[in-house]
């Protein structure tokens, strides 16, 4: 795995000891759970919560969580009252809020895709508005990026596809276990469409069906193949539920990798990871990782041909951006990863 690093080194931020932070597109579905996360959290105090424009609201499923309201965008604000700024807007508003921000001193922990990509041609192609990575720049998942994450000045969360399937992939790749590429067949929720409604979004479209979509032709795939360094086949699903991914990931091994071998490297690599669960029987559902920070991984390898199947699920409101999100807070300003989450 080469891509962990930060584009620049520079001496880690000082971090005060009351962490203010702030959220930009608070409205959305992300960004309200993070709000909920942040309200809560015991080591930082929310001073803002602002939309990606618009006039002043209140968010009624917060009421007694966080009683603030959500006000219109103002870049200046942020700066001026927050340490610590997140970014749920579109890509191309968090392309020029978080380059801003970063050029002001404030850090950032964007869950868009703006600053996911290092390679300039791939950002033209799918984040054409992010013109150059700032110095600071961490693609960060936070499994793989602990010791990188203090000197974070702008934190990139990887996308809820990538997430579980690097979660998935990444510990067999360094163990040099998987030989050719690899298919990731994805199963997402609607609100991973985001809050804006569209034909393809609406009930009546989705409920009791479906739907493949963006086919060799979906962002999330080049996020992959850039922390991989391998070839994927990527097919994602629309079904119909609030909430939640499930992604069946197809893979062949090296000749002679056992069962045990696979295992043996999971459990290396997340030894340490409150938010990794790793299913030695069984295999995991939706149902078990939604509303909750964590990952769950189960596996079967058919030793005789070396076919391996892994099945992987996380909230993809959660573990796919916001609870990500804090989690990659947490390690960034020094704290237990877990705080505010578990």
């Amino acid at each position: 795995m080469h891509t962990y690093s930060l584009k620049t080194m520079l001496p880690n931020p000082p971090v005060p000891s009351v962490i203010r932070v702030a959220i930009a597109g608070a409205t959305g579905y992300a960004g309200q759970e993070l709000v909920r996360l942040l309200a809560r959290h015991p080591g930082v105090k929310l001073t803002a919560a602002m939309s990606s424009g618009g006039e002043a609201r209140r968010l009624p499923s917060l009421a007694r969580i966080w009683d603030g309201e959500v006000q219109p965008l103002d870049v200046d604000a942020l700066a001026r009252e927050s340490d610590v700024v997140f970014l749920c807007l579109p890509e191309a508003a968090a392309a020029g809020v978080g380059a801003a921000l970063a050029g002001r001193g404030v850090r950032v922990i964007d869950l868009s895709g703006a600053f996911r990509l290092r390679d300039g041609a791939l950002r033209a192609r799918w984040y054409p508005e992010t013109a150059a990575l700032p110095d600071g720049t961490l693609y960060a998942l936070p499994e793989r990026s602990r010791t990188a994450l203090p000197a974070a000045r702008l934190v990139s969360c990887p996308g809820c596809y990538p997430t579980a399937a690097l979660l998935s992939l990444l510990p067999l790749a360094d163990a040099g276990l998987l030989a050719g590429d690899v298919i990731i067949d994805a199963k997402s929720g609607v609100s991973g469409a985001g809050k804006a409604a569209t034909d393809r979004t609406h009930f009546s479209e989705n409920h009791g069906s479906a739907a493949a979509y963006g086919i060799f032709n979906h962002r999330h795939a080049a996020e992959m193949e850039q922390a991989l360094d391998r070839p994927i086949t990527f097919v994602p699903h629309l079904v119909p539920l609030n909430r939640g991914i499930l992604e069946t990931i197809y893979a062949r091994v090296t000749p002679g990798t056992t069962a045990a071998a696979i295992g043996a490297a999971m459990r290396a690599a997340y030894a340490d990871s409150p938010f990794v669960r790793l299913w030695d029987e069984g295999l995991p559902e939706i149902k078990h990782a939604a509303y909750t920070p964590f990952c769950d991984i189960g596996w079967r390898l058919d030793e005789g041909t070396g076919r391996l199947v892994i099945v992987a699920c996380l909230d993809n409101l959660l573990k796919g951006a916001a609870s990500q999100a804090v989690q990659n807070l947490n390690l960034m300003c020094g704290l237990d990863e877990r705080t505010g989450l578990l």
